[in-house]
């Protein structure tokens, strides 16, 4: 057990060194993420400290294949797709690449994913399964493919998608300790490691930024990690999508709102709830602090629906309705008029009456001398 707690240590440890060393090299190179009209930050900051993520997580689960702590499957899964999606990631960070290149190397690693994990052949809802066949393949593919996008885009503020990442870590985790996969525990809790140590630089205000390739293998690694864990009769997608709540509705109303609006929705904007919540005046630390304590609120709801797995769609669902509602709420609150109150005009200075004062010119004397009026005004 202790050697276990150092190997994460060291991982967040050596997340933070790397994250450190990025930043420095991407102030060097100019590769800094400068505030525009869609910005939520106001000053220059370097981008793809996430990268100190990516390298963590993937050694790790190389080493713990090697060590024999893992199976290879699962490991030759995450690792060939976390770097198709790293690399992709690290390369848009850069050179700004366009949407089509980055999407087929999504898919890609997610058919990489599901040929390694033997795809998704069932899905578990509490009281019995639901057989998918093939179907699973392309629902299992779109999953992640939308995991890995999601989490990019929910990556706006300083501190929401490294806390995001290591509430979820932590609750997967726990979850999947108490079902009997210490193996997949230890990839979650390696997720946890790696991003509390990025998040110590990225907390508010923020010294680095994550970039695609920190969200985007964060939001693979999520996605793979719950498809393995499906499969072995573990935690059940559906509450891998609990725990992932507030992201998943963020994104996904968000989306659907827009296109509904016949807005371009692969362009950048700032209509997330979270965003709302940010231009309505909370900070950036306020508003990630919100999300990660809804996330270990989430965390609770999903160990109750694993212990009642005839209510586990019920549960699940129930949860991720009231965060629908929840963001309804915050966007109505955010985009509400706000009254400014108006200035209100100076009281008129009453002058004393000459012909009614009492004459008092010793007194009015010493005044001046104070830098002060007769009639007691400044």
């Amino acid at each position: 057990m202790l050697s276990l707690l150092a190997v994460f240590a060291a991982a967040g440890v050596s997340s933070w060194v790397l994250t450190g060393l990025v930043r420095r090299r991407m102030v060097a190179r100019g590769r800094l993420d400068v505030p525009n009209e869609r910005s939520s930050h106001v000053v220059p900051t370097p981008r793809g400290g996430g990268l100190a993520i990516a390298a963590v997580v993937l050694v790790g689960l190389t080493g713990g294949a090697a060590l024999g702590w893992l199976p290879v499957n699962v490991a030759v899964a995450l690792v060939g797709g976390g770097i198709l999606v790293g690399t992709i990631g690290w390369l848009d960070d850069c050179y700004s690449l366009r949407a089509l290149p980055r999407l087929l190397v999504h898919v890609a690693a997610a058919l990489w994913t599901l040929a390694w994990l033997g795809g998704f052949p069932r899905l578990d809802v509490g009281a019995g399964s639901v057989a998918l066949g093939v179907a699973g393949w392309v629902l299992a593919a779109l999953g992640i493919v939308w995991t890995v996008n999601f989490y990019n885009f929910m990556d706006g503020i300083d501190g929401i998608a490294g806390g995001e990442a290591v509430v979820v870590g932590v609750g997967g985790g726990l979850l999947l300790l108490g079902s009997g996969t210490p193996d997949l525990a230890g990839i979650s809790f390696l997720i946890a490691a790696a991003s509390f140590g990025f998040l110590l630089w990225n907390w508010s205000p923020a010294r680095v930024f994550m970039g695609d390739v920190g969200s985007g293998v964060l939001g693979y690694l999520f996605s793979a990690l719950a498809v393995a864990s499906e499969n072995r009769g573990a935690v059940p997608v559906l509450v891998w999508v609990l725990l992932l709540g507030v992201f998943v509705v963020d994104a996904t109303v968000t989306l659907v709102r827009r296109a509904r609006d016949g807005e371009a929705v692969f362009n950048a904007h700032r209509k997330h709830a979270y965003q709302r919540a940010v231009q309505a005046g909370w900070s950036h630390a306020r508003v990630s602090a919100v999300v990660v304590a809804l996330g270990v609120g989430l965390g609770g709801l999903g160990w109750l629906a694993m212990r009642l797995p005839a209510f586990l769609v019920g549960i699940s669902l129930g949860g991720l309705g009231g965060l629908v509602l929840l963001h309804a709420g915050v966007i109505a609150w955010a985009t509400a008029p706000r009254e400014v109150p108006e200035e209100q005009p100076a009281a008129p200075r009453r002058v004393p009456d000459a012909a009614r004062a009492p004459f008092r010119a010793p007194s009015t004397a010493l005044s001046l001398k104070r830098g002060r009026r007769a009639d007691g005004a400044v």
